[in-house]
């Protein structure tokens, strides 16, 4: 089983992966952008560099990096629990606002040869969360663009998330993450065992 972890930054998806890791020893984790060799390169590229991009320049980057993670790594690993901190659903929230939605899905489609998570655990916060956690990190390039930014992209998240059951098979565990991380991690834990 392939499952996703979705949600803009700070909502506690790493937190939430690592006691996964501790429960689910034998499964297999990755990350989008960055769980291949190629990837990490994209994404130091893509997040720390000054280089400037057009959108579909960034858009064409992160499908490089998902279509070699998948067939480098996720398929050799189609029989183990996968574990992914975020997928090609970030990516059509990220680029919905510049693209249009059937076309980001289609590429995806190319990039992933087909293979989508079944399950998605989305993690969602409050302005004043998002905005309290992001004052603790040191921002990438994606995390300066600012509190309303990630406040539109968590709704492009939910508004991907609505588009895609009509699309794909897939299943939806949307969580509030000011909860408890040991509140967090009990229902995931089922939602995954489920």
């Amino acid at each position: 089983m392939y499952i996703a972890f979705e949600g803009v930054d700070c909502v506690g998806k790493s937190t939430q992966i690592e006691l996964l890791k501790k429960h689910f020893s034998d499964a297999f984790f990755t990350k989008e952008p960055g769980g291949s060799e190629l990837g990490a390169h994209l994404r130091k590229i893509l997040l720390e560099s000054k280089i400037q991009f057009s959108k579909k320049a960034e858009l064409l980057l992160f499908l490089a990096d998902r279509a070699n993670l998948i067939d480098m790594y996720l398929t050799q690993n189609k029989n183990k629990l996968i574990i992914s901190d975020r997928s090609f659903i970030s990516n059509m929230a990220y680029a919905r606002c510049d693209f249009d939605q059937n076309i980001l899905f289609e590429l995806n489609s190319f990039a992933t040869g087909g293979i989508f998570p079944q399950k998605v655990v989305f993690l969602y916060g409050s302005k004043e969360l998002i905005a309290q956690r992001l004052s603790k990190k040191d921002l990438d390039s994606i995390e300066k663009r600012g509190i309303e930014y990630f406040l539109n992209i968590q709704n492009a998240l939910e508004e991907t998330l609505e588009f895609l059951k009509t699309k794909i098979d897939i299943k939806i565990l949307k969580l509030d993450a000011s909860l408890s991380i040991e509140n967090l991690h009990e229902k995931i834990k089922g939602f995954i065992d489920d």
